[in-house]
């Protein structure tokens, strides 16, 4: 897949393409059946697949006190997750509050028709674009319309009765509901991140568990859940607690892997670390005492594993 940081980088050979435009946070199951069509109209066309963005996410500008936390918080785990549709290229286009201002029709004049050349424009119903949100798809066939393309609306893919949005994935991983959101997005959600600093990492991890640093983006409800982690080339079956460890007098926030098939491995705190939440075991709650907490964490290791050994290896 290409990548594009502005309009200007398009190639000459892009004569034709089928677009679709959105902020496609998660990649989930709704988005990739949007590409998948996009991809197969332009196979047919003769054309190009191009999936346009944003960098920032718009309401990181527009609503900064209102922004939802992402459920792919960096621009590379997206663009990575884009590249798996099949389209032939991403054009990344920087949010400023100049481009904020641009009127929807300015938007498909120089963008979508002189810039990208499209003959198709492939959306959700819920699509809205130029100033304030100024237009929607029946704004946008007007002026395709015009100016001459065509324009494919759908409406939200259901799974298992629910309507796949980034909105609802977000809600169900806030209520650590990973299961349902695994449903959505037809892949655990998982968050991709670096060793905490300040805990004794060193080159070599000699025991089971590992601390993520801050990260950025949406994290599960607080609780314990059932997980795999990789880090680096290694996977390993994993139990997670996310939340403040109340039971200590020191509690504070932080996300919390023990290892289950663990052996000694290469770590820095700079190695790449991939959490999956595969499903919730329990609450977090405040233990009488810290043994009583160890009790329940041995409970947690083998309920765990028991759900782990049913699934695929990773």
């Amino acid at each position: 897949m290409q990548i594009f940081r502005t309009p200007d980088e398009l190639s000459a050979d892009y004569r034709g393409t089928v677009v679709s435009v959105g902020n496609f946070d998660g990649v989930h199951l709704g988005h990739r059946f949007l590409l998948g069509r996009v991809v197969e109209r332009a196979h047919s066309l003769g054309a190009q697949a191009v999936a346009v963005t944003f960098e920032p996410h718009p309401t990181t500008l527009l609503r900064p006190d209102a922004a939802p936390p992402l459920i792919t918080p960096t621009l590379d785990e997206r663009l990575a997750l884009l590249s798996s549709t099949g389209v032939d290229a991403t054009l990344v286009l920087p949010f400023t509050a100049e481009f904020s201002q641009q009127s929807a029709t300015t938007f498909a004049t120089d963008v979508l028709v002189r810039r990208l050349r499209a003959v198709e424009v492939h959306e959700g119903t819920n699509f809205r674009f130029g100033y304030r949100a100024e237009a929607g798809v029946e704004e946008l066939r007007a002026l395709g319309c015009e100016l001459g393309f065509t324009v494919n609306v759908y409406g939200a893919l259901r799974v298992r009765g629910i309507d796949v949005s980034s909105s609802r994935i977000r809600r169900l991983v806030g209520a650590g509901d990973v299961r349902r959101a695994r449903w959505l997005l037809g892949r655990p959600f998982s968050i991709l991140s670096t060793p905490a600093h300040g805990r004794g990492i060193g080159t070599r991890l000699t025991v089971p568990t590992i601390n993520l640093a801050p990260y950025p983006g949406l994290v599960p409800a607080a609780g314990v859940y059932a997980t795999r982690m990789q880090v680096a080339d290694r996977c390993f079956d994993a139990v997670t607690n996310v939340g403040t460890r109340p039971t200590f007098a020191d509690a504070s926030f932080a996300i919390e892997t023990h290892l289950l098939d663990f052996h000694p491995i290469e770590l820095t705190e700079t190695t790449p670390l991939r959490l999956s939440f595969l499903a919730r075991l329990r609450q977090e709650r405040q233990w009488p005492s810290p043994e009583a907490l160890r009790e329940q964490i041995g409970r947690d290791v083998q309920r765990a594993k028991r759900y782990l050994r049913r699934l695929p290896v990773a």
